[in-house]
């Protein structure tokens, strides 16, 4: 579907100069099954035309659209380096498999040493890519930070909003079946045997089995033709508010209405041989079985096919894969080339890149959507793809890209509070043009913001968005010309000091509005009451 592109010999020795480096810097990676090319030089033209028109929605999606302008290329380092995987402390008892269930490897997850309170999940799952269906032992170590006794804890269970995807089978605390539970739509009570103290742990099991439901066209979870996209699919616990609520939003049509605290978590993972599967964390064949680790994450995404194409290379440490299908593989590899610049320039600019892998997966949705250490974008953007950076897969996957700070790092309420990660994600493509491609700047404003003449304010939460369109203008558009504004106002040495530091404060923690602002004014002494009262409903 795409056509051949014109590349350029000086721009060819440019390219793999500036991979090289990168390169000569990176371990090898661990073997898995399948194997992957250890890289693949992807060669593109930069200034090939832009997509013919911008991307313009077709009714409601689930992720947004983006922004950005020009500056000064700076000598780029690029060097992210990773917290190494913390030494397990705190053992597991994962839940007994069922007789016919073949074992899965024994496991232990252990909170980092800054935070040994973090929930731990660990999951033991068979994936049948053929029969759509998906069977699960999870393991929860739970510990009550809320420091109030707790009597029932909420879980969201989103497979179950699907009509007769998800079966509950089980449910255990301390290894003793509990009966006193109720599963209505995306919620599950427990109500627990004793009270849970203040600063004391409890270990839940559930057993589950989900028969993978067909994707809608503007769905992300579930099977099509190719592939299976499981994400938000297995139950997790919720927040809870010093208020005494537990966190857990009614769905829309458009946005994202799930709020997470980190966690840490452990997969082992059982499909059939012909199958590739793109995840949040690194592989870890274990014989039968596949482990998959990640540490301070919202939540552990999975997408499988057995017509997956990769192409893989590296910032650092950080691996970095594309997950293509036939037919598109200089888009497929377009878009691992934009990621590597991304997270080079993001882990300059914010903070070290918070997981140890990065997956950009192709499928079929409307857009783009976001998730821990994987990110999903449109086969649309990959069929539109000539080359260059002016398009949609380049702008868009940036901005999915840029969600592992602002989403994944720093978290927020999506729901409530979508601008702090939204609008981020959307200025922070303004940024990636600006440090790899100056002279686009103009053309990213008009492409990305400007053409859909946003109007509305910032702080608009999903439920009083209306329509997706005036939602993403509002949020997404208006809320990059308030980060430009806001830049321009503090200057630009003190702009990204507050990137950093905001990166830095509330590091896998949860942000409000008032934090935002809190940490702006702690960089600088500007008056911004005029830039908020524009693009804000609220006074900061």
């Amino acid at each position: 579907m795409n056509q051949p592109r014109n590349k350029h010999s000086a721009f060819r020795i440019l390219h793999f100069a500036f991979l090289t480096v990168f390169l000569l810097s990176c371990s090898a990676p661990t073997p898995a099954a399948p194997v992957f090319p250890t890289f693949i030089l992807v060669t593109q033209d930069p200034n090939a035309p832009p997509t013919s028109t911008p991307f313009q929605p077709s009714g409601e999606m689930a992720s947004p659209l983006p922004t950005f302008t020009a500056s000064a290329i700076p000598s780029l380092t690029p060097t992210s380096t990773l917290t190494p995987i913390p030494t397990l402390t705190a053992t597991l008892t994962p839940i007994p498999p069922t007789p016919t269930a073949s074992p899965a490897p024994v496991s232990t997850i252990v909170p980092p040493p800054s935070n040994p309170s973090r929930t731990n999940y660990i999951l033991s799952a068979t994936l049948d890519f053929d029969a759509h269906t998906l069977d699960a032992d999870e393991t929860i170590r739970y510990y009550n930070t809320t420091g109030v006794a707790l009597s029932d804890i909420v879980l969201s269970v989103q497979p179950n909003r699907y009509g007769g995807a998800f079966s509950l089978l089980a449910v255990f605390q301390d290894n003793a079946a509990l009966t006193n539970y109720s599963l209505n739509d995306q919620r599950l009570t427990l109500n627990l045997s004793q009270p849970l103290q203040p600063g004391t742990a409890t270990t839940l099991g559930i057993k589950f089995k989900i028969n993978i439901p067909a994707k809608s066209n503007e769905g992300l979870f579930g099977y099509d033709f190719n592939q299976i996209d499981l994400v938000d699919w297995y139950p997790f616990i919720v927040p809870r508010e010093a208020s005494g609520g537990w966190v857990l939003h009614d769905p829309m049509p458009f946005g994202e209405h799930l709020v997470y605290d980190v966690s840490d978590i452990e997969l082992n993972l059982k499909t059939g041989a012909d199958v590739v599967v793109a995840a949040s964390a690194p592989a870890e064949p274990t014989g039968d079985w596949t482990r998959y680790r990640l540490y301070g994450a919202r939540a552990f995404t999975l997408s499988a096919s057995d017509e997956f194409l990769v192409a893989e290379s590296a910032v650092g440490s950080v691996k970095i894969r594309s997950y293509y299908f036939d037919g598109y593989q200089a888009a497929g590899e377009g878009i691992l080339y934009a990621a590597v610049q991304a997270v080079s320039i993001y882990s300059l600019k914010f903070a070290p890149y918070p997981y140890e892998t990065l997956a950009i997966v192709q499928t079929d949705i409307h857009d783009g959507m976001e998730t821990d250490g994987l990110v999903f974008i449109a086969s649309d953007f990959y069929g539109q793809f000539g080359g260059g950076a002016k398009n949609n897969l380049v702008s868009i996957g940036v901005h999915e890209i840029a969600h592992q700070w602002w989403y994944g790092l720093v978290g927020n309420d999506q729901a409530m509070e979508p601008w702090l990660d939204e609008m981020m994600a959307t200025y922070s493509e303004r940024i990636f043009y600006e440090f790899n491609y100056p002279r686009y700047g103009d053309w990213w404003w008009q492409f990305r913001v400007d053409y859909f003449k946003p109007t509305g304010y910032v702080d608009t939460p999903i439920y009083s968005g209306g329509t997706f369109r005036a939602y993403t203008n509002a949020v997404y558009l208006r809320g990059a010309h308030f980060m430009e504004d806001l830049r321009v106002r503090m200057g630009d040495d003190n702009f990204y000091a507050f990137l950093k530091d905001y990166a830095a404060r509330y590091s896998r923690g949860r942000v409000t509005s008032a934090d935002f602002f809190a940490t702006v004014r702690a960089h600088t002494t500007a008056d911004l009451s005029d830039i908020i009262a524009d693009y804000f409903s609220t006074s900061y």
